[in-house]
């Protein structure tokens, strides 16, 4: 069994995609279509950018997602399909990327709601009150529990539960940083703040849960044509009013990443195809599920290495 995946934010790199385009006529009609979609021409921000610019939240996700969909039309366009696969699961905005290349949302609406995700959560908290804090070397339970007796009055919570050694905590600055300390003490590895501006998975993006329940109520969504591992669930959901309601409660909820893996292993998948940009995923795969094989699929090359 197979399952294809797809990055989250901080795959980004100036010329993702790129070389795809070059060969894969697809690909190329898959970042035009986001360029027009959009009303402007982020593909010349994710060919020949600035690095500073592309990782703005609200133009990474849509990038992040053209580039996967231009991976994903280039493996179709050597007939690698949907139907390949058993499961698709996506790691925070890659779960739109997973429900795009399984049919149930549209290119075009995939791009537009990325665009308003990016930006609302970017609003919901002033830049410099929030911050995220990756902790390595303790368990998901151990690094919650400690976050929550921190807190104090203010916010911080286990955002991200990766894999077995890493956890990302996400709220105000100060408590992240109480957090983050006291995790150390505790026998963390390492705990290191990460560069993003806005405290993503966590209460505070209640305002961008908001938004984005407000824009999804006006998208159609389709039944995947292969189940969706969700990440707040980490179980596979197929009904579009579910999906609506995960995507929503996505925003502020945990990234159930390692348990999602786990999940598709135990149901029998040996094979994980990472589609898009960076090889985050696999790492953390391999770690989830040692015994499972990690393929990426970002350049041309990589679909050769699969025909080959």
């Amino acid at each position: 069994m197979r399952a294809f995946v797809f990055p989250g934010q901080g795959a980004q790199t100036i010329g993702m995609g790129r070389e795809l385009a070059e060969v894969y006529p697809a690909a190329r009609d898959v970042f035009a279509q986001v360029d027009e979609a959009l009303g402007e021409k982020l593909s010349d921000l994710i060919w020949t950018g600035d690095i500073d610019t592309l990782t703005l939240t609200r133009n990474a996700q849509p990038a992040l997602m053209a580039t996967s969909m231009a991976a994903f039309r280039a493996l179709e366009s050597e007939g690698i399909t949907i139907a390949d696969a058993n499961f698709v699961a996506g790691h925070s905005l890659g779960e739109y990327s997973a429900l795009c290349a399984a049919g149930s949302l549209t290119l075009e609406d995939t791009a537009r709601l990325l665009r308003l995700r990016g930006q609302a959560m970017q609003e919901a908290v002033p830049v410099g009150q929030g911050a995220m804090a990756a902790i390595l070397g303790l368990d998901f339970a151990t690094v919650d529990r400690i976050a929550r007796e921190v807190a104090g009055d203010e916010v911080v919570q286990a955002a991200n539960d990766n894999d077995p050694g890493q956890v990302v905590i996400s709220g105000h600055k100060a408590a992240v940083e109480r957090a983050a300390a006291a995790i150390k003490e505790a026998g963390a590895k390492r705990a290191l703040m990460l560069p993003v501006s806005a405290p993503f998975h966590s209460v505070l993006m209640q305002p961008a849960a908001a938004a984005m329940a407000e824009a999804l109520a006006g998208v159609d969504i389709q039944p995947p044509a292969v189940p969706l591992v969700a990440n707040v669930r980490a179980e596979a959901v197929t009904e579009p009013g579910a999906i609506r309601r995960l995507l929503v409660e996505q925003v502020t909820g945990t990234v159930r990443w390692r348990e999602s893996i786990a999940n598709m292993a135990g149901a029998g998948v040996v094979e994980f195809w990472e589609i898009g940009a960076g090889k985050a995923l696999g790492g953390m795969i391999k770690r989830i599920a040692k015994d499972v094989t990690v393929r990426n699929v970002g350049a041309p090359a990589d679909i050769a290495a699969l025909k080959g």
